[in-house]
């Protein structure tokens, strides 16, 4: 962690699927205020970094002394300084995201990484991965993904897309990412089971809602099949990677846990601890902050 400097303070910006987070915060991490703008689907690239930059500008004018550094958490996957693997906002794939931040704050000294991997670095300095060498983060919500922590850093891989573990294939021969699919993402994430509880019970169901259904055994039997999936794709991971510690987190991780806990136990054969992430709701903004105490 920076030492704190008063003379200035850094910005942290969390792109979402449907909203886009902020918040100042001091050269420590100690955060100052904060505040978020809803996005529309019809929505593009150029309109979201208008309202985003604009945004900041006013968030910026509360915090005391000069902005110094900046710090981002975006979907997708930031590779050469441009945003790949994030279809689903038009416009963004492709998107120069740095430059244009950059440019639109005036800050120079700027990290963009994405939503996991900049919850993770939350968890390294300030949560349940601090002093972690070898880590595996593991993020269960809207999305599945992960983060490799080795040397107490987060990993990015060559092409920056180290830890999308949601592009994993649960079978032989199944479509896969060049058939537009993301497998295990599909079948086990907040929107996947959303989709797959949708076409069982005939009817628009969230993630929540088929958590409220667990009695139906059709419904108890699509979640304990998605638990046990994700239980043993993290224990095949542990047993890759060897970690000291498993850090879960994502909306959907306490239902997950148990599950990952018995398969890391069956399986791995030095099984390392399994517990909760410190962040939760708001990871990928801790996180950007974090990115931007980085970049001092």
């Amino acid at each position: 962690m920076a030492p704190d400097d008063p003379a200035g303070f850094v910005l942290g910006i969390d792109f979402g699927g449907t909203k886009i987070a902020l918040a100042t915060a001091t050269t420590a991490g100690e955060r100052l205020r904060a505040t978020r703008i809803e996005t529309r689907a019809a929505d593009g690239a150029e309109e979201v970094m208008r309202r985003t930059v604009a945004a900041a500008h006013r968030l910026a004018g509360t915090a005391p002394g000069r902005l110094l550094a900046a710090g981002v958490s975006t979907f997708g996957v930031v590779r050469d300084g441009r945003v790949h693997l994030a279809p689903n906002v038009p416009g963004w794939e492709d998107l120069p995201l740095p430059a244009l931040l950059r440019d639109g704050l005036g800050v120079s000294a700027l990290n963009v990484d994405n939503d996991v991997n900049a919850a993770a670095t939350a968890e390294l300095d300030w949560g349940a991965l601090a002093s972690t060498d070898v880590g595996l983060y593991i993020n269960l919500g809207t999305g599945t993904g992960a983060a490799l922590i080795v040397g107490g850093r987060v990993i990015p891989g060559v092409h920056g897309a180290a830890g999308e573990i949601g592009y994993l294939l649960r079978e032989p021969g199944e479509p896969g990412y060049a058939h537009g699919h993301a497998p295990l993402e599909e079948y086990t994430s907040g929107s996947g089971l959303a989709a797959r509880g949708t076409t069982l019970l005939r009817r628009s169901v969230t993630a929540v809602d088929l958590a409220a259904s667990r009695h139906q055994p059709a419904v108890a039997s699509l979640l304990d099949d998605a638990a046990a999936t994700i239980g043993m794709t993290v224990a095949n991971l542990a047993t890759f990677l060897d970690p000291e510690r498993v850090v879960v987190g994502g909306g959907m991780a306490t239902a997950f846990l148990p599950a990952i806990e018995g398969a890391i136990r069956r399986a791995v054969p030095f099984p390392p601890p399994v517990v909760a992430a410190r962040f939760i709701d708001d990871a990928p903004l801790i996180g950007a902050i974090a990115l931007a105490v980085e970049a001092l």
